[in-house]
């Protein structure tokens, strides 16, 4: 009973946790700072360049949010630190931790690009394991770093305003580590072009033999996830050109 009982209360705390997840330090990061609802209770994290819906239970992100602007590509872009790192923010139980990915046969996936950094301290940040999906290798160095990250990059860089890009996955394929960190199934990438009405999602298998589709709509994304990203839209446009 009692085991119930602490169940229970984790469950009611998660939930309020995510039901007033406001992202108090970092609401600039959404469109019209308006916080995603989604049916997973999940912690807020606030980084410099991004910010992290962290699921306690899968030990990964929900999803990540950026504002991107093409002006932070111009100049040298950081270096690439590699640094892998516990998130110390979180309660030691819930974290991923770095064995869990050791010798597991898949990759540290950046929900947040280190691409897309443009500081020392961002692009740091951007290895902390909470910003980390256990992603199938091939998939990670293949597909999805040349035909997910870098046309986004590329579409922020033609853009004439700020480009909100989610990024997550859902699903489970098992997991990894002794702290059973999740293995999704899928992976998604929506990208937002305010100045354009537009809003598309790049969604992808996470196999090594996963293939590239056609982007889907907005609409279609929130069916397959059930977050409602409220995107403020005046009507569905899916061109990612």
């Amino acid at each position: 009973m009692k085991s119930v009982r602490k169940v229970l209360l984790l469950a009611l705390l998660l939930t309020h946790f995510n039901a007033f997840a406001a992202f108090e330090d970092c609401k600039a990061l959404f469109p019209n700072q308006q916080i995603p609802t989604s049916p997973q209770a999940g912690r807020d994290l606030c980084f410099d360049g991004f910010a992290v819906l962290y699921s306690p239970q899968d030990k990964k992100p929900i999803y990540t949010v950026q504002k991107l602007h093409h002006s932070q590509f111009l100049g040298v872009h950081p270096r690439r630190t590699n640094q892998f790192y516990e998130e110390a923010r979180l309660p030691f139980a819930e974290r991923a931790q770095l064995s869990d990915y050791r010798g597991s046969g898949y990759d540290r996936g950046h929900n947040a690009p280190a691409g897309d950094m443009n500081t020392d301290r961002s692009m740091a940040q951007s290895f902390s394991l909470a910003n980390m999906m256990p992603q199938a290798r091939q998939n990670n160095q293949g597909i999805w770093a040349k035909n997910v990250e870098e046309p986004t990059r590329q579409y922020v860089k033609r853009a004439t305003g700020d480009i909100y890009v989610y990024t997550g996955s859902i699903g489970k394929s098992g997991s990894i580590g002794n702290g059973r960190v999740t293995i999704p199934s899928h992976l998604f990438k929506l990208v937002y072009d305010p100045n354009r009405n537009s809003a598309w999602a790049y969604w992808v298998e996470n196999t090594n033999e996963a293939n590239m589709n056609p982007p889907i709509s907005y609409e279609a994304l929130m069916q397959k996830t059930g977050i409602d990203f409220h995107l403020p839209m005046k009507s569905v446009n899916t061109t990612t050109k």
